[in-house]
Formats: structure tokens, sequence, C-alpha cells
């Protein structure tokens, strides 16, 4: 199934805190960010620029919007896309909305990733 993903532009981070922090001051107000509190960790991620130095994190991710909504009831949304990143070697991290999936990739990877969503059948295009 086709799918259409957006590259949003920006480079992001994802940070880990402790389970028990309060939200850090930092937190952008937009475009994109998103927290999960786990027993073990607090997670973020956002907009690399505005992550702290002394803030456990890894940079340097590029965002993949893919073009939803999608209701519940769709299977194989987001299989379509991981399979031919797994097959082309492509770690990823997903997130998923009420809406939308969402895929980052490295940086360094994010042109592999594209050639092989794009020689899959999807569109890849700036958002």
């Amino acid at each position: 199934m086709p799918q259409t993903l957006l590259i949003e532009p920006g480079d992001y981070a994802v940070c880990q805190l402790s389970p028990d922090d309060a939200l850090p001051a930092w937190l952008p107000k937009g475009p994109f960010w998103t927290v999960t509190r786990a027993g073990d960790e607090l997670s973020i991620i956002c907009p690399a620029e505005v992550v702290p130095e002394d803030c456990s994190h890894e940079g340097g991710w590029r965002l993949l919007r893919m073009v939803g909504p999608f209701p519940f009831t769709l299977t194989g949304i987001l299989e379509s896309v991981l399979t031919p990143l797994a097959a082309a070697d492509v770690g990823i991290l997903a997130i998923s909305t009420f809406n939308t999936d969402y895929v980052l990739v490295k940086h360094t990877r994010l042109a592999v990733a594209t050639d092989a969503l794009r020689a899959a059948g999807h569109v890849v295009r700036d958002a």
C-alpha cells in the first residue's frame, strides 16, 4: 500500500531523563515534540537545537511524517514503510499518534531511507 511521507525540516534528538523528572522548561512550543513516561525513564523526542548538552541524548535524527489520518481499523500502514527500511538496513524509531505515524531515521541514513521507500512505491518529499 503506497504511502506519502514528508521529510520534516531540522534535526531531532532522543533524550532520556529520570522517570520522576518533571517536564523540562527547555521543551519547545512546536512544531513537533513527544514525551513518553515509562517505569524506568522519561523519553523526549524534540528538535536537537533545544536540548542542553548535559541532558542524556542522541541527536542526528530526521523526522518523516506519514500523511494521514489513518483509521485505527486500517492495518499494515506502518509495516509497508518499515519493511523496505529494514531491507535497506536503516534503523528507525517509530512514533504513532491518533492521526498518523512518524518514522525517525539517522540523518546519515536519510538518503538510503528515501531511496528504499521510493523503490517500494512510496512518495517521499520535503514537507
